[in-house]
């Protein structure tokens, strides 16, 4: 076993655009950044070490870059061969496959401060969904980007006249709220408010469940109305997009601004230890031990969270989780029935395809020029049916949806089972929880905030400013 300290490594020789800031230490810090001063499990001639940050997911990725803009000297370590954590894109015979069904929604307030839009190259869905529903698709839209397909829906089964009414009710009543009291308001579940406010059985069965319960991953709609209250919002702000070159464009993007060499891919960490001085050591899985001076950030899963720090988080009683299936399948562009870039949901309370989408017509380039890609999404892992069993249900049920002579010719290209696919939020909630797990190691992750995007990078930015409090590091006037 080797003991190694971050700038020991040759690929974390880090550089910066702009001058370094200089900062202000407060006694009980400086002796720790001091280049003389050493502890027990520390040879004094080695070089001192920044921050550690294991699991470059978003939070992680976050967690990085609030370190970088403040010149703070850090490790970033990924256990897999790529970052984005669940947020990844796979490249299979010339096509873009995202693992599991995930959209971008613009409006995401953290995402915004973080991310270059522009070079993300977005492609919009449609502002609203078509339902299957008694043989039949209805249209639900979004009346102030798509007034007529709004007026002309007015009609249809899928809601009352009244429900439509208040879905725009809904909408000034989120917007009126900013995030923060929207995340300390009282909660119940999503399933007790939408009655609460008055929608019809028809409405929340044949939208809310397959569309709010397609983002949670959560039919029943037990997710607390403090995520449905900001997800609403953000949707009657933003648009429902995908990167133009897949998902994981977005943690691609993250880590090519931080300094090269400053994330190490294949690198499990397998525990956290803190010596006499409170120095954190980082053990990896090849028996290496890396040192961090300042602290340590845990940007994983709350399970493996759980598992890595070892009692050292207290564990709330578990929830489970919540788990998919997604489902790739490609045919010839002129193989498909619609053209338009729109959500399909599942409004007939059968089956088990819980929503659909032909990606190539949001994004063309998630396949090749004369091919479509068709992304079906399941709730749960069906983890009594094989791939084949779910593949051969899935084209049974969706001939139902499009008709056999289209959907019969399209090929399988791939099946992805993904056990966490979020943290369950169910009341009760705290989606403000504290990083610190105690001075010089913090946590960070979705399930501290909210299970979003968004929720993941501001989790990561509230886990390096706690640490830079704790040190008493403040850019000096």
């Amino acid at each position: 076993m080797t003991t190694i300290t971050l700038f020991s490594i040759p690929c974390t020789n880090l550089s910066f655009s702009s001058p370094p800031k200089r900062f202000r230490f407060n006694p009980q810090s400086s002796a720790q950044l001091s280049p003389t001063s050493s502890s027990p499990l520390q040879n004094p001639s080695l070089p001192k070490t920044g921050v550690i940050v294991i699991g470059a997911g978003l939070a992680g990725l976050a967690a990085a870059t609030h370190l970088n803009s403040n010149n703070i000297p850090f490790l970033l370590l990924e256990a897999s061969d790529a970052v984005g954590g669940r947020v990844r894109t796979d490249i299979v015979d010339g096509f873009l496959l995202d693992r599991g069904f995930q959209i971008f929604i613009t409006a995401y307030p953290e995402a915004q401060k973080l991310l270059n839009y522009q070079s993300l190259n977005l492609q919009k869905f449609y502002s609203g969904a078509r339902i299957f529903y008694n043989g039949q698709f209805h249209t639900v839209a979004d009346p102030l980007r798509h007034f007529w397909d709004s007026a002309k829906s007015l009609t249809n089964p899928i809601g009352s006249p009244l429900d439509k009414l208040l879905i725009g009710s809904t909408r000034i009543r989120v917007l009126s709220k900013s995030n923060e009291e929207i995340f300390a308001a009282e909660e119940v579940p999503t399933i007790a408010l939408l009655k609460k406010l008055g929608f019809s059985d028809s409405i929340i069965g044949r939208f809310f469940r397959p569309f709010f319960g397609g983002i949670f991953f959560d039919p029943n709609l037990e997710t607390t109305s403090r995520l449905f209250d900001f997800i609403f919002k953000c949707l009657a702000l933003g648009d429902n997009t995908l990167p133009a070159r897949g998902i994981s464009a977005i943690p691609e993007q993250l880590a090519a601004r931080l300094p090269t060499g400053s994330i190490l891919l294949n690198s499990r960490a397998v525990s956290v230890d803190l010596d006499g001085s409170k120095t954190p050591l980082v053990r990896l899985q090849n028996g290496d031990v890396l040192k961090s001076e300042l602290g340590v950030i845990v940007a994983v899963e709350e399970p493996a969270a759980i598992e890595l720090l070892a009692g050292r988080i207290t564990q709330v009683p578990k929830k489970p989780v919540r788990s998919t299936v997604c489902l790739y399948f490609t045919a010839n562009r002129d193989q498909i029935p619609v053209q338009d870039p729109v959500l399909f949901l599942n409004g007939s309370g059968k089956g088990i395809v819980n929503n659909m989408f032909f990606a190539t017509n949001v994004a063309p380039s998630y396949g090749p020029p004369d091919k479509a890609l068709v992304s079906v999404s399941l709730i749960g892992l069906f983890e009594g049916v094989s791939d084949d069993e779910l593949v051969g249900k899935v084209i049974e049920e969706l001939s139902g949806w499009f008709g056999g002579k289209w959907v019969r010719e399209w090929k399988h290209l791939r099946t992805y089972r993904i056990g966490f696919a979020q943290p369950n939020q169910c009341p009760p909630t705290d989606l403000k929880k504290n990083p610190r797990v105690e001075s010089g190691l913090y946590v960070c992750g979705d399930y501290l905030t909210s299970a979003t995007f968004d929720g993941a990078l501001v989790s990561g930015r509230r886990a390096s400013e706690s640490l830079l409090k704790d040190r008493a590091l403040t850019p000096s006037s």
